[in-house]
């Protein structure tokens, strides 16, 4: 896989909060990770306000497009988790709008959404994952069962936070759990179920941050193990030794950019028996609430949530501010 390490995103570096302008924290939305939003969004805003940033809440569910284009704003950090804010929807507005945001683009919003596309891609450029399936109906999940045996995993194709996600064990689960995945879109994928080690890897501005695995006491990690359980263990670094990390950090940005995602995000991986990690699929605006990755992963790299909310909303930064650009290599560590 020798175009992983030839990827690198060039950082700027902004220096005063006043330079940023007036910024828009959108959070909330209308999407299942409401809540999930309006503390990601919660926990952000203050975060800009405590370094000097002229931040505010924007909820879109509340305030309509035309309202926030005679609002001001010269950029807008996004929060808004699933549809409406991570899909590429609220991306294409903002650039209408021509109006700076953190994080991917328009189309590696949509791509990193839509897991079917997205394992199409990693599939095509050799980037290992988990085998899979589209489901539209109850006999394509029957098919999948016969290829890849019990369990399962079924989820929408077009969720995140694991909403509408079942791993399904015996056939009499397999109908509840097909209508579920179904009801978020008509589209669900099936793929064979990984059984060993859950890792995540955040990406930010180029580099892949320290890795954590996941434990938890749940079937997986699912919905209320990430934002709601006290029992979930995290380990950060996840890894044993320098060259397992530095393979964890290298997938995670062949993957991101795979997508052609930009900025900030997080590249989630289940890994098995054989050691080999496979990418299960790219977040382009991961959760920021106190039981979150992408801090974890950060505050181990030294840098604290307030300075993390900060260089994500560097990756707002377009030609209107004077910065300081500095090449920053793909997992250097």
């Amino acid at each position: 896989m020798s175009h992983i390490a030839a990827m690198r995103e060039q950082r700027s570096i902004i220096e005063h909060a006043g330079d940023f302008g007036r910024v828009a924290v959108m959070l909330g939305g209308s999407s299942a990770e409401r809540e999930v939003s309006l503390d990601s969004g919660g926990a952000v805003l203050k975060a800009l306000q405590s370094r000097g940033v002229d931040a505010h809440a924007w909820d879109p569910s509340a305030k309509g497009l035309v309202e926030f284009a005679q609002a001001g704003f010269d950029r807008v950090w996004i929060a808004l988790h699933g549809t409406g804010g991570e899909d590429g929807s609220l991306q294409g507005a903002l650039e209408w709008l021509d109006t700076p945001y953190t994080g991917s683009g328009v189309m590696a919003s949509a791509l990193a959404m839509d897991k079917v596309r997205s394992k199409h891609l990693f599939e095509a450029a050799g980037i290992p994952t988990p085998e899979y399936a589209v489901v539209r109906h109850q006999a394509d999940a029957v098919l999948a069962v016969e290829t890849f045996g019990y369990p399962i995993i079924l989820k929408p194709a077009e969720q995140g936070s694991s909403v509408g996600m079942s791993k399904v064990f015996t056939p009499e689960d397999l109908n509840d759990a097909v209508e579920l995945s179904l009801a978020f879109g008509g589209v669900a994928l099936a793929e064979r179920c990984i059984v060993g080690d859950e890792f995540t890897v955040a990406v930010l501005q180029g580099e892949a941050l320290p890795s954590i695995r996941i434990e938890t006491p749940r079937v997986f990690y699912d919905y209320r193990a990430k934002y709601e359980s006290d029992r979930t263990e995290y380990h950060c670094p996840g890894t044993t030794d320098a060259a397992t990390e530095a393979l964890y950090g290298e997938l995670a940005i062949a993957a991101f950019n795979e997508l052609g995602c930009s900025g900030w995000g997080r590249v989630d991986f289940m890994t098995g028996d054989d050691g080999q990690p496979q990418v299960l699929e790219a977040n382009t605006v991961p959760g920021m609430t106190s039981h979150s990755l992408v801090p974890m992963a950060a505050n181990r790299a030294g840098i604290d949530f307030a300075e993390l909310c900060w260089r994500i909303l560097e990756t707002s930064v377009g030609q209107g501010i004077q910065s300081k650009p500095l090449e920053v290599a793909a997992n250097d560590a």
